[in-house]
């Protein structure tokens, strides 16, 4: 299965293997942006269950990688077959349960690094340092933004059971906004006071989300197999995108439990990464929805592409 997804600015597309319940490294898969496979390389010293990555900003292709499996971010060359990978960000030990959840991540303007954690309730961030050769310092845990424990990035007891998942900044840098996937939430903290709030509701498993260059919302349903595009400042829908048309010769029509989404580089076309995750199979006691049969007919795991366009809604004034 694949879960994270980064887009470069040349447009390649990386995904990395998600298997939690797996064995082995996982692997990094490199597209070009008409989804044709360029390299897949097994990243040294991982996990099998990689999730969220980012290209790190001024560069082409260095990556930071979260490795959910063993709670941190790996630096990644996605250019190299092997020793390509390092420990690059550690965060605090928390109790366990929750035990730690890290799930997606995100820069501010400044290169800071930030760090969803579905499990611990939390937002972590990361200075790193100036150089190539500093910027990595797993000795130098990051630290609490926001949490943990805040009940507003917990899961609770909801279905799938992820709290804090994607997180992105509005293109001014003073608001974050994060799915609590469990919770149905996108969540809205402003960067000068930190002070969380539901959002907007009801967007089924909010799971990965980008955010256009007019600050609309892009967030992956993972549960309604649809990307919802959410008006950053009254938090309505202007546009449900995407479908599941069924399960042909083992690979996906549409979007199955839909998880990480990005934009190409010149923002007409949208990436995302169909998990097709069987929640059955991690979850105890085990957890049936309405995909969890489709999930199991897939045989290929896949990457969708939609025309980020947002249509014209009819309705009268």
């Amino acid at each position: 299965m694949v879960e994270g997804l980064a887009v470069g600015p040349d447009g390649k597309v990386y995904s990395p293997t998600f298997n939690p319940t797996g064995s082995g490294l996982s692997q990094l898969f490199t597209f070009d942006p008409q989804g044709h496979l360029l390299k897949q390389v097994s990243i040294t010293g991982s996990s099998p269950a990689m999730l969220g990555l980012a290209v790190i900003p001024g560069t082409i292709n260095a990556l930071l990688v979260i490795d959910f499996g063993a709670s941190q971010v790996l630096m990644v060359d996605p250019t190299k077959d092997t020793n390509n990978a390092v420990p690059c960000i550690t965060v605090p030990s928390v109790p366990t349960p929750p035990g730690h959840g890290l799930n997606a991540l995100t820069f501010d303007a400044a290169g800071n690094v930030y760090i969803s954690d579905s499990f611990a309730g939390a937002i972590w961030v990361y200075t790193p340092g100036k150089t190539a050769s500093t910027y990595c310092s797993p000795s130098t845990p990051a630290t609490p933004w926001l949490g943990p424990n805040d009940p507003t990035l917990l899961p609770s007891n909801g279905v799938p059971p992820f709290g804090a998942n994607g997180v992105e900044f509005n293109n001014a840098g003073d608001t974050m906004f994060v799915c609590n996937t469990a919770m149905d939430w996108i969540v809205k903290i402003p960067v000068a006071t930190k002070t969380p709030e539901v959002f907007t509701n009801s967007i089924n498993g909010c799971d990965g989300i980008a955010i256009d260059r007019s600050d609309h919302i892009w967030a992956a349903a993972n549960q309604a197999d649809e990307i919802v595009v959410v008006d950053s400042t009254t938090g309505k829908a202007i546009a449900k995108l995407g479908d599941f048309d069924g399960v042909n010769h083992g690979v996906t029509n549409g979007l199955l439990f839909p998880a990480s989404p990005a934009f190409s580089p010149d923002g007409k076309w949208l990436y995302v990464t169909n998990l097709e995750l069987d929640l059955r199979t991690v979850t105890t006691p085990p957890d049936t929805t309405v995909d969890s049969d489709w999930t199991t007919q897939v045989t290929q795991h896949s990457i969708a592409r939609l025309t980020a366009k947002i249509p014209p809604i009819q309705s009268t004034p």
